[in-house]
């Protein structure tokens, strides 16, 4: 999160919201640790990451989503380790990620809480 905090900052005091998934649980084998970030811009930008690239397209969707419609969403993405295994991946793993929009007018604390 800390190397993303710049941009979501900047976004954040230009009062444009963007959506923010933040892995909250894993099993089994994921590439990414609970607290892994990653946040889709106003633009469609996106930065960080929440599973080195498996479930990428499928987050930035979900975060663009949450922006439009405000609410925010608990979903888990995985494999079996016949589907990794299949798809080229050593083994396969489950990340759950929690998405949700930021902005001003839905996360008032946000600004405070990233200064710190």
């Amino acid at each position: 999160m800390r190397d993303i905090l710049p941009a979501l900052s900047a976004w954040y005091a230009a009062g444009r919201p963007f959506g923010l998934a933040t892995v909250v649980a894993v099993s089994r084998s994921a590439p990414r640790d609970p607290g892994a970030a990653m946040a889709v811009g106003p633009d469609g930008e996106a930065l960080g990451s929440v599973s080195g690239g498996c479930v990428e397209g499928a987050v930035f969707e979900l975060a663009r989503e949450v922006v439009a419609d405000g609410g925010a969403r608990l979903e888990t993405f995985g494999y079996s380790d016949d589907d990794a295994f299949a798809a080229g991946l050593t083994c396969g793993g489950e990340v759950t990620v929690l998405v949700r929009p930021v902005s001003p007018a839905l996360d008032p604390s946000f600004g405070a809480l990233a200064a710190s």
